[in-house]
């Protein structure tokens, strides 16, 4: 994937990277960067929004990655993301573009980088799923923060129906959607982890023997 300089959604597995791939594209354009460990906060968000309505001779970049963008934040930048100052384009950087809300992704084009997803294999054979196996993920990740189990739910959606050893409809795939707002909601992630493995042990095709 070709990096451009331009307003848009990056899903890179890291963010570091993702900027200065950007900064490397610098030429007399002025950059704003606000990045976080793990979640941005409210103060981010606005200290982001007051940096892009100061005036600047140059076409500014406003970079903003976390790994977890909550949804209340999202909505504090929506306005100024779909009508920026004059000159003012934003850029945010995650590593799971299941953490940007439809409102977000529909103002802004994204960019996928192609490594997000196979950096780091998940660590669950999908295919030969069990109690046993499902138990241990459960409890080597319950510990995990939201963006990175959002990330693991989208990874066993995706396996899941790559292994070809589900029967997955359209109400199974609703579940990835429903458990992703139940973790913006709040639930833990242990419980939203148990309800997704043992849903897809219970559509589980049986093999011929």
């Amino acid at each position: 994937m070709i990096m451009r300089l331009a307003a848009q959604v990056i899903i890179a597995p890291k963010i570091e990277d993702a900027v200065s791939q950007l900064e490397a594209l610098v030429t007399d354009e002025h950059i704003v960067k606000v990045i976080k460990e793990e979640r941005f906060l409210l103060e981010d968000a606005k200290f982001a929004i007051e940096k892009a309505y100061l005036t600047n001779e140059h076409q500014t970049f406003v970079i903003l990655g976390a790994k977890f963008f909550p949804p209340e934040i999202q909505n504090k930048l929506l306005k100024v993301i779909e009508e920026p100052p004059p000159d003012v384009a934003f850029i945010l950087i995650t590593p799971s573009k299941a953490t940007i809300l439809p409102t977000v992704r529909s103002r802004l084009p994204m960019t996928i980088l192609k490594e997000t997803y196979d950096e780091e294999p998940l660590a669950l054979d999908i295919g030969q799923l069990d109690l046993a196996s499902a138990y241990k993920f459960i409890q080597s990740n319950k510990r995990i923060d939201m963006a990175t189990a959002k990330l693991y739910i989208e990874k066993i959606c995706k396996e899941a129906m790559r292994s070809q050893r589900y029967h997955l409809d359209e109400k199974s795939l609703q579940l990835f959607s429903d458990l992703f707002n139940a973790l913006d909601r709040g639930s833990p992630v242990q419980f939203v982890l148990t309800t997704l493995l043992l849903k897809l042990l219970a559509k589980k095709k049986k093999q011929n023997i």
